[in-house]
């Protein structure tokens, strides 16, 4: 694991950090049913489902820049010198008999502003019971957390569940603790939570490998080592990129600068660039979890860097 210029929080100074982050950022709207994002692509039905916010503070949004850049960037994305809101956003994929989830949220173990995604299936219909595959892109809490309720009961029972074998290998190795640094305890407590709550009924996928016909698991490591982004064949590919680019600003615009919750900070750094000079020079449509909702655009090259452009 490279030694990032970016700052690492433990899990419980982040959760400190970002209760007043939160209370002097300005919130997002409130979304509602009613306005979820929906659209076909190729064989996909995709309905964007908020799991609401999250506000992350300066120190992991922006390590890289300056005071100045800071001030100015943060207000941008509608918050102040201590914190910026920032959606999740996670695809609800209809395929044939299937109806998949990428990611599911945080549940109750993350910040309160989050763990949506229930109430709001349910406002749109949609039985947990219906819910067939769940795709992890990684298991970090707020994109895995809602995995079993506060009673230890899994959420959606009848679904099955895939993550990439280098994620699995990395978060429940018997020995992490000794490996690994304790600002990342805290984290795989949470993964193993979570993974191993479903492990009678999770497949361990490799890059290159399908969910489904025309889903397919891309390797985007260094946020955590086995993260990985989901590809959907159709006029024009998509990409579901998890945290690989985690916001549609500052990465955008600032490639080369790096994310504070980013396990290896240098590879990091380098799928971001490939997955961006990819996306660029192949227009492909693109789908963030943390990007302004519903997430969905492409990037164009401008200069040194990018801008994102709303589908």
């Amino acid at each position: 694991m490279s030694d990032p210029r970016a700052v690492l929080f433990t899990r419980r100074d982040f959760l400190s950090v970002t209760a007043a982050a939160a209370s002097a950022a300005v919130l997002p709207p409130a979304l509602y049913a009613s306005d979820f994002h929906r659209f076909k692509h190729g064989a996909f039905d995709i309905t964007v489902v908020s799991d609401g916010f999250i506000t992350l503070p300066a120190e992991i949004l922006l390590p890289d820049a300056t005071p100045e850049e800071r001030q100015m960037i943060m207000a941008r994305l509608g918050g102040n010198d201590q914190g910026a809101p920032v959606q999740a956003n996670i695809p609800l994929i209809r395929h044939g008999n299937d109806l998949i989830l990428i990611d599911n949220g945080s549940g109750s173990n993350f910040q309160s502003t989050a763990g949506k995604l229930a109430v709001n299936l349910s406002a749109l219909g949609v039985d947990p019971a219906k819910i067939t595959k769940v795709v992890f892109t990684h298991a970090h809490p707020d994109h895995s957390g809602a995995t079993i309720t506060s009673n230890g009961k899994v959420l959606y029972p009848n679904a099955h569940y895939f993550v990439s074998r280098a994620e699995w290998d990395f978060w429940t190795d018997k020995n992490f603790e000794a490996k690994m640094p304790p600002v990342l305890h805290g984290f795989a407590q949470g993964a193993q939570r979570d993974l191993f709550a479903v492990r009678d009924r999770l497949t361990l996928v490799k890059p290159g490998e399908e969910i489904v016909p025309g889903m397919l698991v891309v390797d985007t490591p260094g946020h955590t080592p086995g993260h990985m982004s989901i590809e959907l064949a159709g006029d024009e590919n998509l990409l579901v990129t998890g945290d690989a680019c985690t916001n549609d600003v500052i990465f955008f615009e600032h490639p080369s600068w790096h994310f504070g919750f980013d396990t290896d900070a240098e590879t990091a750094l380098k799928s971001r660039q490939m997955l961006l000079d990819r996306a660029a020079s192949e227009k492909l449509r693109m789908l963030g979890y943390h990007w302004a909702y519903p997430g969905i655009g492409y990037a164009e090259r401008r200069g040194s860097g990018y801008a994102f452009v709303k589908a």
